[in-house]
C-alpha cells in the first residue's frame, strides 16, 4: 500500500545467474512515522485503537496485572464512546480519515517530490506507530522495493519513551522477522535544531499577524507525561523546556508572555507541570481576556490539537471569562512544515546520498 510512487530499480542484474531469484535492491528509503489514528470514530474501531495505544508497555508503565484489570475491565468499556464523539468532531469526512492521516500523507507526498530532485533512489512511505498503516508493513513494502537502507524518522521534535522510543521498538520487531534486513538508521529529535526554532517562530508570528487581536499571553502547549517518566531519566521535559527557551529568544519574548504548559494528563498519577487546562483557567480568572495557544510538540494537528485546545480549552477560558482564543495551527504540510522535516532527513541521509 505505498502511497508514494517508487522510482525505477537501480542494480545492475544482468551478471546474474538465468536462474536467479528475482531481487529488488540499490534503493534508500524514509518512512515518516506519526502516532496513529482509528479507522473510523464508532465504539468498535475506537475501542480497538485505544487497546493497542494504551496496551504499549512505553506508554502506560504501571503494574501490567493491574493495568490489563483497569484497561480492558474499565477503561475499554466507558472510553470508546466519548472518545468517538471527540474524534468525529474534528474527523475528515471527505476521505473518511483522522486528519493525523490526512496531513502525514500530505507530508510524506511532499518529502518524496523534494528529495527526488536530489537523488531517484530514494523511496519515501509513510506509517503510523498504532492503526494503519502499520510500520511492519509499511518496513517490508520499503525492503521489497529493494531498500536496503531506510531512514526511519519518528515526526516527534521531542524525543521520549512513549513515542520516539515505542516507535523503534514496532521497527526493530519487524526487522527480526526479515531475512534480508536492511540498514536501518533512525533520525534522532530536532528539539533544538535552528531549522525547527525559526519554522515555529515564523509560522507563529504568521498566525499572530492574521489575528484580530493581540495576545496577553502565549501558551506553548506540549504534551504531558507522567512526572515519575522524568524520574527515571526521560529527556522530554528537558527538551520541551529547551525548546521553549529557544522560541522566547527567537521572538523576543519574555517567560511571562509565552509560557511553557503541558496538556492530555490521563489517570490519577501527577503529571508534567504546569497543566494547559488548569493555566487557561488560572489566567481568565485572573483577567486575561486574549489568549493564543500554539503545539511546538506536534507536527501535524491532531485530536489533541484541534479538538483539545481549539475547543475544550477555548470553552474553559471563554467560560471564566476570557473573551479573545485562538489556537495556533500545527506547521503540518506547510512549506515551514516541509522545510523542518527536509532539513532532518537530508541531514540524517548524509553519507547514503550526495549532499
Amino acid at each position: 500500500m505505498s502511497m508514494i510512487p517508487a522510482p525505477a530499480a537501480s542494480g545492475d542484474t544482468s551478471h546474474f545467474p538465468a536462474d536467479h531469484p528475482k531481487v529488488a535492491f540499490g534503493r534508500i528509503g524514509v518512512l515518516l512515522v506519526n502516532l496513529g489514528t482509528p479507522e473510523a470514530t464508532d465504539y468498535w474501531s475506537m475501542r480497538r485503537y485505544l487497546k493497542e495505544f494504551l496496551s504499549d508497555r512505553r506508554v502506560i508503565e504501571t503494574n501490567r496485572a493491574l493495568w490489563w484489570v483497569i484497561l480492558n475491565g474499565i477503561i475499554l468499556t466507558v472510553r470508546p464512546g466519548p472518545k468517538g464523539k471527540d474524534y468525529a468532531s474534528i474527523w475528515n469526512t471527505e476521505r473518511n480519515e483522522g486528519p493525523l492521516k490526512t496531513i502525514t500523507r500530505a507530508q510524506a507526498e511532499k518529502m518524496a517530490a523534494m528529495v527526488a530532485e536530489r537523488d531517484p533512489r530514494v523511496v519515501v512511505d509513510w506509517a503510523m506507530r498504532y492503526g494503519n498503516p502499520p510500520i511492519a508493513e509499511r518496513l517490508e513494502a520499503l525492503q521489497k522495493q529493494g531498500c536496503e537502507r531506510i531512514l526511519l524518522v519518528p515526526l516527534y521534535p521531542q524525543y521520549a519513551a512513549a513515542t520516539s522510543a515505542t516507535v523503534c521498538d514496532k521497527a526493530f520487531d519487524a526487522l527480526k522477522a526479515m531475512r534480508w534486513q536492511p540498514f536501518l538508521r533512525v533520525a534522532p529529535s530536532w528539539h533544538d535544531d535552528p531549522v525547527y526554532i525559526d519554522a515555529v517562530a515564523t509560522s507563529l508570528e504568521g498566525h499572530l499577524k492574521a489575528l484580530d487581536f493581540e495576545p496577553e499571553v502565549i501558551l506553548a502547549s506540549f504534551h504531558g507525561v507522567p512526572k515519575s517518566y522524568l524520574l527515571k531519566g526521560d529527556p522530554y521535559h528537558c527538551q520541551c523546556a529547551k525548546t521553549a527557551r529557544l522560541l522566547r529568544d527567537r521572538l523576543g519574548m519574555s517567560q511571562d508572555k509565552l509560557r511553557l504548559t503541558f496538556q492530555s494528563r490521563f489517570g490519577n498519577e501527577e503529571w508534567l507541570q504546569p497543566y494547559t487546562d488548569k493555566t487557561v483557567e488560572a489566567l481568565a480568572r485572573g483577567g486575561v481576556k486574549r489568549l493564543a495557544v500554539f503545539n511546538p510538540g506536534f507536527t501535524a494537528d491532531c485530536l489533541e490539537t484541534l479538538e483539545e485546545i481549539g475547543v475544550e480549552n477555548a470553552e474553559i477560558f471563554h467560560h471564566h471569562g476570557g473573551e479573545k482564543f485562538a489556537a495556533i495551527p500545527c506547521l503540518n504540510d506547510s512549506d515551514e512544515g516541509m522545510r523542518v522535516i527536509e532539513a532532518v532527513v537530508l541531514r540524517e541521509l548524509s553519507g547514503w546520498i550526495a549532499g
